[in-house]
């Protein structure tokens, strides 16, 4: 191999890389081990880093209970090593589990047609702006500065070279919700999509329908992203949107150090043909069975690239499966109670907190430092083998000593007292 490519050794091949990140010397691992002393090591290692840490860390990516049944499911090779449904004939078991997570998310959202995934929430959104831009025929993006900030990077990084300049607008300074004035200064006969996030970056669930009427106002469409899919369990589906994006890693995906995850998008049926990916529908074969087919697929892959709504991979199926075995074996009532555990708890955390807004919030909320460094109560949290919240001030100079904290139903209570006393001590230092 080394000869086809030009390469006269293995050095030769990774010369072209900085020093300092080339391993010039041997592992650090005794001679003689054997493969399971070696997996007995490292399992060792990861313990010390917190594996089994109870977390109260969220902002978009989530420590929730995994039934044991969707790895037993996803695990399946008819599921595990399948591609592209192309030839319906020998994908019916693919395609059907494609149509009932559409199905189910139309269900959560409220919305009239899903797609069969995205990558994640955060490519999620710059297509979503990407789809309004060509449903209205407007060339602006307004985005609220209460949206998951890495979700902004992507959108802005997205529509760099599409022609679609974003304008920011912000939040409440009381409440952490919608700034209802600086919405409306942000659009105008120009603006193509307005998007906000619900619950937003810092926990507080918005008011959508405000947020609609004055989107439609402008003869713009609303975009509501969201993070926390379990939230959707309690709160009313953003059925005045017109457009809904979001991340379902809290449905039975692992956060495994940031992906991969699976997106979604859902919109009403009158915008279905400008939604990226693809779409499976249910038809019946030539028996009058009930079957399943690819019924749109907009990639540059299946149509001509000048009319194709998007180069997306079409959609992440086994990710996907995850979620839609998740929200299987919970079912209506069992993610309602789910998402009231996750409310109930947050409260209880946050009762004994100071909180930085005093908007609605489900399961994360901002709370202040008192005069302290986030980092330095983090720091005490991991003394006692807690690992604490997001420090905000990496994202929102001005919440500089606030930090997002997030309740799941993993958190316990000894673990929530413990927060708060931390955060007691801080106060009394203060």
């Amino acid at each position: 191999m080394l000869t086809a490519i030009g390469a006269r050794s293995l050095e030769d091949l990774y010369s072209h890389l900085p020093a300092e990140v080339l391993q010039r010397s041997p592992l650090a691992i005794a001679p003689g081990k054997s493969e399971y002393d070696i997996v007995d090591y490292f399992r060792a290692r990861g313990a010390e880093c917190g594996a089994d840490y109870p977390s109260f860390l969220g902002a978009g990516v989530y420590r929730h209970y995994r039934p044991v049944l969707v790895d037993t499911v996803v695990s399946r090779g008819e599921f595990l090593t399948s591609y592209t449904p192309y030839q319906a004939e020998i994908a019916q078991g693919t395609l059907t589990t494609i149509f009932e997570f559409q199905t189910m998310i139309c269900q959560l959202t409220g919305m009239e047609a899903a797609n069969a995934s995205m990558y994640d929430g955060s490519t999620a959104v710059p297509e979503a702006a990407m789809m309004a831009a060509r449903i209205t025929g407007r060339d602006h993006i307004a985005v609220s500065g209460a949206l998951h900030p890495e979700y902004r990077q992507v959108l802005e990084t997205s529509v760099r070279n599409q022609g679609l300049p974003v304008t920011g607008f912000g939040y409440d300074e009381a409440t952490g919700g919608l700034d209802v004035e600086s919405l409306e200064r942000a659009v105008d006969g120009r603006t193509a999509a307005v998007i906000i996030q619900s619950p937003n970056f810092l926990g507080v669930v918005e008011n959508i329908k405000q947020a609609a009427e004055i989107a439609h106002r402008a003869g713009a469409l609303l975009i509501v992203a969201f993070t926390e899919a379990v939230s959707l369990g309690l709160l009313e589906p953003p059925r005045e949107a017109d457009i809904v994006c979001g991340e379902l890693q809290s449905f039975a995906i692992s956060p495994s150090y940031g992906g991969p995850f699976a997106g979604i998008m859902a919109c009403k049926e009158k915008f279905l043909r400008q939604m990226p990916g693809r779409i499976v529908g249910q038809t019946k074969d030539v028996d009058g069975r009930r079957a399943f087919c690819l019924t749109l697929a907009t990639r540059e892959q299946h149509i001509r690239r000048e009319k194709a709504t998007s180069n997306i991979c079409t959609n992440q199926a086994l990710i996907a499966l995850m979620a839609t075995v998740f929200l299987s074996l919970y079912g209506k009532q069992g993610l309602r109670e789910l998402a009231a555990q996750n409310l109930s708890k947050a409260h209880y955390l946050a009762a004994g907190l100071p909180l930085r807004f005093s908007g609605p919030f489900f399961n994360e909320f901002v709370v202040s430092a008192n005069g302290r460094r986030p980092e330095d109560i983090n720091r005490e949290l991991l003394e006692r083998g807690i690992i604490g919240g997001l420090p905000l001030g990496r994202f929102y100079p001005e919440l500089e000593g606030s930090m997002l904290l997030c309740a799941t139903e993993m958190s316990r209570r000894q673990h929530m007292d413990a927060v708060t006393a931390v955060f007691a001590a801080q106060e009394a230092l203060a």
